[in-house]
């Protein structure tokens, strides 16, 4: 899925400058001797530079030079001070547009090749997930508070695991930006290689957490940021068969189930400390297991999300939002969040946001009744939201 929006075509808007050339040079011609309006033709470089590039500009300042060549003709007065003084000051503020145009596009240039850089190396490092996983669809976005890197610090990743199962991690590194790239690849990189090796979660969590905390220091930003390196994370295993799911917290916002009309807060009854803070993690960590049958969706996100504000100051009330979406499957779900949460906001992001949407499909599972009476030890613990029906409401996509 795409995330980047195209830029719409402006070259038809250079018709503006050419026109006003034309409305100015007529009406100034028509015009009594002792009003001048040749100077406004200055405005047809300008506006052209900031729609096109510098050799269009040049066109559209020498054509707005020739009219005011043929202005001082018409007026009969080509040699006077005054006209000279004006075709002069409009070739030298024609030629110092043009300047600056072709100063800006170069600019542009290297803006534009950072900007692939940096989208380039979030996809190697990210390595975004496929739609289907298993028996699951997956469904993800990303979006960069610093919008000239599209990169930041939040990270995610789906993993196969043997036994079978899909192992998942989304995780906020402390940061933003590109200074927080190398906190994330550490992260990653040991989800990764243990999401194979280890069967238990606990041991798989045990893994990332020693090699956080042993190679966190060497690659955080400390010069820029001379405060702890941490990492808040949330990993799941969800095997193939049954209709349960496990997960370890550590320091991370805490999922959503997402089950018809009825959106669960699952909050973890065993909370560990973020990644690289091995002092502080308990003697035994523990995970929690929640029911997760086919049709369910978790919501997996980052603090980002449920921090953004509205201009007036609000956050963004996920949770009610989600549950005012209809059911539609982990894409429709995702273009929902991301066209109210812009909305919200206004445009503007003031931390890396992530969303990965997990959706478990029956196509190798039998739709299981909903548990009615699981015990208390294999649950999570859950905090019910649900839109009342005067105020679901559908946006479009």
């Amino acid at each position: 899925m795409d995330r980047l929006l195209e830029r719409p075509s402006v070259r038809g808007l250079v018709v503006v400058p050419l026109g006003l050339i034309v409305v100015i040079t007529v009406v100034d011609i028509h015009s009594p001797p002792d009003v001048h309006l040749g100077p406004l033709l200055v405005i047809a470089p300008a506006l052209t530079a900031s729609v096109e590039g510098p050799r269009l500009t040049a066109l559209v300042g020498g054509l707005a030079v020739a009219a005011q060549i043929l202005i001082a003709v018409l007026h009969g007065g080509l040699w006077t001070s005054n006209h000279i003084s004006q075709i002069v000051s409009l070739t030298v503020l024609s030629v110092l547009i043009v300047i600056f145009c072709r100063a800006r596009e170069r600019r542009s240039r290297q803006l534009n090749r950072v900007r692939s850089v940096s989208e380039t190396a979030q996809l190697a490092l990210l390595k975004p997930p496929p739609s289907r996983v298993g028996p699951l669809r997956v469904a993800w976005l990303y979006l960069a508070a610093e919008d000239e890197t599209k990169i930041g610090g939040d990270l995610f990743a789906v993993a196969r695991a043997a036994h079978p199962s899909t192992r998942a991690v989304i995780g906020d590194v402390r940061g933003k930006g590109l200074a927080s790239i190398g906190e994330a690849s550490v992260v990653l990189g040991a989800f990764r290689e243990g999401a194979h090796r280890h069967t238990a979660l606990t041991d798989l969590v045990a893994a990332m957490e020693d090699s956080v905390s042993r190679n966190l220091e060497e690659v955080a930003d400390t010069d820029g940021d001379a405060g702890e390196h941490f990492v808040t994370a949330l990993v799941l295993d969800i095997p193939d068969d049954g209709p349960h799911a496990e997960m370890a917290s550590c320091g991370h916002p805490p999922p959503l189930l997402v089950r018809e009309r009825q959106v669960t807060e699952l909050l973890s009854r065993h909370p560990a400390p973020p990644l690289g803070m091995g002092a502080l993690s308990p003697p035994v960590l523990r995970t929690d297991r929640f029911a997760f049958t086919a049709g369910d969706c978790l919501v997996l996100y980052t603090d980002g999300v449920i921090e953004a504000r509205s201009p007036t100051g609000d956050f963004y009330p996920l949770a009610e939002r989600v549950a005012s979406f209809p059911a539609t499957g982990p894409d429709s779900l995702l273009r929902h969040i991301h066209r109210d949460l812009l909305a919200h906001t206004g445009g503007q992001l003031n931390d890396d946001i992530a969303l990965l949407v997990i959706e478990r499909t029956p196509a190798r599972h039998p739709l299981h009744p909903h548990p009615t009476g699981r015990p208390a030890a294999e649950q999570a613990y859950t905090r019910p939201r649900e839109a009342p029906p005067s105020t679901a409401r559908e946006q479009g996509v």
